[in-house]
């Protein structure tokens, strides 16, 4: 009888046994199969958002064939609690260890925003406060000059605030790298003044090749204390970094006193007056040798340069000239669309 009884309990254990391993392999390939989904996917995994939660949407967009399944697999796999917030574009045919692994990663959906050389920080926060897909407050404008200049990548969700202190500390250690590998014996004594005349060689000048000229302008003016007579400076004075002009500067406004008007005041302004980019701001640690002292436009985007008064008023001659022939084609062009 005992035997009997021994011998039914073994042969319960193995069919047990096999079904239990039968049930493994079917699960290990439920596992790795490719999915049922025949176009990718987009969507979105809340912060905070569970498990069951995650598994109805898989199931929803097709990605799973059972949100049940999918859960066990994520508890099996221990991978249940790791699941991270973001926008995901899950691939046609993933698995369902593809899709956790996705999800453990975190969201593989990126967006990007792009802060111009020469932007304010004001503007620079309104283009964030403006961006839909980005979430939370910015506690206050940054300084001005301290933002760097980039495309920065985000994934929908992250906050304001943390792309503005992305955007800081770039700044911060392009500007330490530069202060660390400057030209001895610049007019400059301090990071913070080589990032305020970056600035305002950033709104001089869009041509990257003229910037260490224009930086040698400018510290050689600061050398022989000569007033930098910079119009940027003059328009942010006006502005405070808060609007766009959108007009030029009125003769007026040239010897208007404020602490940023550089035909006012000696030196350089309090703060700088824009974001440098990278190159500007190395132009203005490393600026070009030479000992000129002007400079205008030439008319065809970029500056004549002078060492000597009497050859930078051949230059503005030149300019002028340049300027009444733009105005008299553009009549001509107008007087001829009228009729």
């Amino acid at each position: 009888m005992f035997r009997n009884i021994a011998a039914n309990a073994l042969t319960i254990l193995i069919v047990a046994l096999a079904l239990l391993f039968g049930v493994i392999v079917w699960g290990q390939r439920q596992y790795e199969a490719p999915g049922p989904l025949a176009e990718p996917l987009v969507m979105e995994v809340d912060r905070g958002e569970g498990l069951a939660s995650v598994a109805r949407k898989l199931e929803d967009g097709g990605a799973i064939s059972d949100a049940a399944l999918f859960r066990v697999a994520a508890r099996y796999t221990k991978q249940d609690q790791g699941l991270r917030y973001g926008e995901y574009q899950i691939p046609a045919g993933a698995s369902v260890r593809d899709i956790l692994a996705l999800m453990n990663r975190g969201g593989n959906v990126l967006r990007q925003v792009i802060v111009p050389e020469g932007w304010t920080s004001w503007q620079v926060v309104q283009m964030l406060n403006d961006h839909d897909d980005l979430s939370g407050e910015i506690a206050e404008v940054p300084p001005e000059g301290w933002l760097a200049p980039a495309g920065y990548d985000f994934q929908r969700g992250d906050t304001r605030q943390s792309l503005i202190d992305r955007m800081r500390t770039e700044q911060e250690r392009i500007v330490a790298e530069a202060w660390a590998n400057r030209k001895q014996g610049l007019p400059i004594n301090t990071p913070e003044e080589l990032l305020t005349l970056a600035s305002i060689v950033e709104k001089e000048t869009g041509q990257p090749e003229e910037r260490p000229m224009v930086a040698s302008v400018f510290e050689n003016r600061l050398k022989r204390g000569m007033r930098l007579q910079t119009d940027p400076t003059v328009i942010y004075g006006l502005t405070m970094g808060k609007e766009v002009l959108g007009r030029g500067l009125r003769a007026s406004e040239l010897s208007r006193p404020t602490p940023y008007n550089t035909y006012v005041i000696a030196g350089l302004p309090p703060t700088p007056i824009a974001n440098p980019g990278r190159q500007a701001i190395e132009a203005t640690a490393n600026p070009a040798d030479g000992e000129m002292l002007y400079f205008v436009a030439d008319g065809t985007g970029g500056h004549a340069f002078a060492a000597t008064l009497s050859e930078h008023n051949r230059n503005v001659a030149a300019w002028r000239r340049i300027e009444a022939d733009q105005r008299r084609v553009q009549q001509e062009n107008d007087a001829a669309a009228s009729q």
